[in-house]
């Protein structure tokens, strides 16, 4: 089964149901639509009734796309109504940007709708399920969609990834780049690395380095397999450095090893792939230091500790 029509599976689930003929006339009524739907059994409404929705995870859209999109439109129609919820005295758009971009760009004055219910939780989740089947929507604003999800919502990452139907590891690698260095973030964003380029640097955890071999990528073509085994001999050369002591000294203060820091970002990675969340390392001197396990909500917490305390009993008294 592939990837896709499992996800359209879990749009059309997360959708609320389609409303009954009184609400439809009602709904009609207020769009000033002859107080019925068209003979399609949609509704029909003036453009500019309907406001985008605040949840989209979208940030660019590609004219050249919108213009081409307008031209099937006025050659084909649209195939596919929109999909809209009551608010207010408007309409709020569900699904269907682009769509409801070309039909405007088209000189439409309405457009076909079906008409939902559904709250601002399965607005951002019809928004997120649309967007992931959608190969021109950058992997950062995928993140980003993820990210302001389970801030807003206070869930964990397997309990979007049911709620989606889709696998936490989809999430957690999305979400994990949004712990890259602006910069990257950046050439991410324009086009200049792919989600594979990226990735590849995670494990580098240096910023200094990471932008290094960003601009080699970009520099000397380096493909995805380059750049992630370059980036492991990186690593490896560094867990085999001895440390540098000048006078029998130790490492100036303030900066940790570049040995120690490799190997830190390489736990790292070890920890939060083990506990699904960020971990960050902070090495201190003699050896000590500091593990922070993040969480986002009281749930994941919940899951953090039982997954930490599995099999730790603790005596009363």
């Amino acid at each position: 089964m592939n990837k896709e029509r499992r996800l359209g599976r879990g749009l059309e689930a997360l959708l609320g149901r389609p409303l009954g003929s009184e609400e439809m006339v009602d709904a009609a009524h207020m769009a000033d639509d002859d107080g019925q739907g068209g003979h399609d059994g949609l509704l029909h409404l003036h453009v500019y009734d309907i406001e985008n929705n605040p949840f989209q995870p979208r940030i660019d859209f590609d004219d050249a796309a919108i213009g081409e999109l307008a031209a099937s439109l006025q050659t084909h129609g649209m195939i596919q109504p929109l999909v809209v919820r009551r608010h207010g005295e408007r309409f709020q758009l569900i699904s269907g940007e682009r769509r409801l971009r070309a039909a405007i760009k088209a000189g439409w004055e309405k457009v076909p709708v079906q008409l939902r219910e559904a709250d601002d939780r399965q607005m951002s989740e019809v928004a997120i399920v649309e967007n992931l089947q959608r190969k021109d929507l950058n992997a950062l604003e995928k993140a980003h969609s993820f990210h302001e999800y389970l801030e807003r919502y206070g869930c964990t990452q397997e309990e979007l990834a049911g709620r989606l139907n889709i696998d936490r590891s989809t999430i957690a690698n999305l979400i994990r780049l949004l712990e890259l260095p602006e910069a990257i973030q950046v050439d991410l964003c324009a086009g200049n690395l792919t989600q594979g380029h990226a990735r590849a640097l995670l494990p580098l955890g240096d910023e200094r380095e990471q932008l290094e071999f960003a601009r080699r990528i970009q520099e000397e073509g380096l493909s995805v397999r380059a750049t992630e085994e370059l980036v492991q001999q990186t690593i490896h050369q560094a867990d085999h450095e001895p440390l540098a002591v000048v006078g029998g000294e130790a490492p100036a203060r303030g900066r940790a090893p570049r040995r120690s820091r490799e190997h830190s970002a390489a736990l790292e990675q070890e920890l939060r792939s083990a506990l699904g969340t960020k971990v960050d390392i902070k090495q201190r001197a003699a050896g000590r230091g500091q593990i922070v396990v993040h969480f986002t909500s009281p749930e994941e917490f919940e899951r953090l500790r039982e997954h930490l305390c599995a099999g730790v009993h603790i005596k009363a008294g």
